[in-house]
């Protein structure tokens, strides 16, 4: 399909502060509380307001698309596709362009149709049918490879050939702010005789990103990885919580379960690969050669920065602890979907896939607790309270940021936050 890339010295008669997320050349999709539709309805974030598409929809400033917005996300994007809603964007760009005075013009419907981010409750921009969750940074599948396997290989045999992966639990991806209680699960110390079932002591985060899909394939056919980012619709960023001391035990010879089901985390604005599409760069040479049907025809990696920062319930302002980057993924979207596929399985619109946790060279850029304290021994030190973290505790907030930076503009996702809850 088409890409639809926004100039970068476009501006908006709407007022965006130059280090916004969301200036006009981003134009995420999302899902608000609206008064008539509580449930949700899809909007695009420009700036600090919400461009609400049902009533742009009502007013007829969005001929051609002729789908409901007062739906969920997931209906939107089985009824419209991924190269309906890229219309539908650059629609909105054209009526959000300076110098265009026909929304901007219409005091009475720009009431309606723009929101205050202020005043907007934000929902789960999708309900997703399935949660797959990758394992496609290389820095941090090496260094757990270091920590549980010394005297071994860092990297498993398949690494360099395959995009690793399991199912995850669709049911448990929440959106950004919602409150996460600490887990409790089996565990079994390397000294103890038997195991014990208690709240996780070394609760972590991981820094990721997804996709979300914005069409399926029919069983059985697979998707060729030359068409693979036809069906994706854009990105959002991921937390996937995980209970390190659980994992240990449950995850041979399955792999994660309960260490990983419990809660997974996304920021509620869905970035498009058309907004992404400046940022596109080359990934790390891949050493031995993939497969053909793994083989990207172009460069398929984006230059997206990323931050984690951490707020004890003693800390006045949050902290980074993790500056990453996605160039570090070592398998990109399409491969990943083109891997899930390759077998025939049917994927559907709104699956959510996430990359696994991005980790770079350096210590202060690793993507997860596990590695930022070296599995413990090397205990986080804050700054403002001098408070220690090995692990996560109860009150501790965590908020992933990411962007992309341009020529006098940024490409952002907004926040995925989520604070630490005692069990239940």
């Amino acid at each position: 399909m088409s890409t639809f890339v926004i100039p970068a010295d476009a501006r908006s008669w709407i007022d965006v502060a130059s280090n916004s997320d969301f200036p006009i050349q981003n134009l995420p999709y999302c899902s608000y509380a609206a008064e008539r539709c509580q449930h949700g309805s899809i909007a695009v974030r420009i700036g600090d307001f919400l461009v609400d598409l049902y009533e742009l929809a009502e007013a007829g400033l969005l001929p051609g698309f002729e789908f409901h917005f007062c739906i969920d996300f997931q209906e939107t994007l089985e009824h419209a596709g991924r190269e309906s809603l890229a219309g539908v964007r650059k629609a909105l760009f054209e009526l959000l362009l300076e110098g265009n005075d026909t929304l901007k013009g219409d005091e009475g419907l720009r009431a309606k149709v723009l929101i205050p981010i202020e005043h907007a409750q934000i929902l789960m921009p999708i309900t997703p049918n399935a949660f797959v969750d990758f394992y496609s940074g290389i820095h941090h599948a090496s260094n757990v490879g270091r920590m549980f396997r010394p005297d071994q290989p860092p990297l498993l045999p398949n690494y360099r050939h395959l995009p690793v992966g399991y199912n995850g639990r669709a049911s448990s991806v929440v959106v950004s702010g919602t409150e996460i209680h600490r887990p409790k699960c089996q565990t079994k110390g390397p000294n103890d005789e038997m195991p014990t079932y208690g709240p996780s002591k070394e609760l972590d985060f991981e820094l990721e990103l997804g996709f979300i899909t914005g069409k399926g394939n029919e069983m059985g056919v697979p998707i060729p990885i030359a068409e693979a980012e036809d069906y994706i619709f854009g990105i959002v960023l991921v937390n996937d919580w995980s209970a390190r001391d659980t994992q240990r035990w449950e995850y041979q010879p399955l792999g994660p379960f309960l260490s990983k089901s419990f809660a997974t985390t996304i920021s509620p604005y869905v970035v498009s690969l058309d907004a992404l599409e400046p940022f596109r760069i080359a990934g790390p040479v891949q050493e031995p050669a993939v497969l053909p049907h793994l083989q990207a025809p172009r460069a398929s990696h984006y230059n997206i920065r990323l931050e984690v920062a951490i707020q004890t319930a003693k800390m006045t302002r949050p902290q980074v602890i993790c500056r990453s980057n996605a160039q570090h993924l070592y398998w990109s979207f399409v491969q990943q979907l083109a891997h899930q596929a390759s077998n025939g399985t049917p994927v559907e619109a709104a699956d959510l896939y996430a990359t696994g946790t991005i980790s770079g060279t350096a210590e202060g850029s690793f993507g997860s607790l596990l590695e930022l304290t070296w599995r413990g021994t090397k205990p986080l030190t804050l700054e403002e309270t001098g408070e220690t973290r090995t692990f996560l505790e109860d009150g501790d907030e965590l908020i992933l940021t990411g962007y992309c930076q341009g020529d006098g503009y940024r490409i952002g996702f907004g926040e995925c936050r989520g604070r630490v809850l005692p069990s239940l």
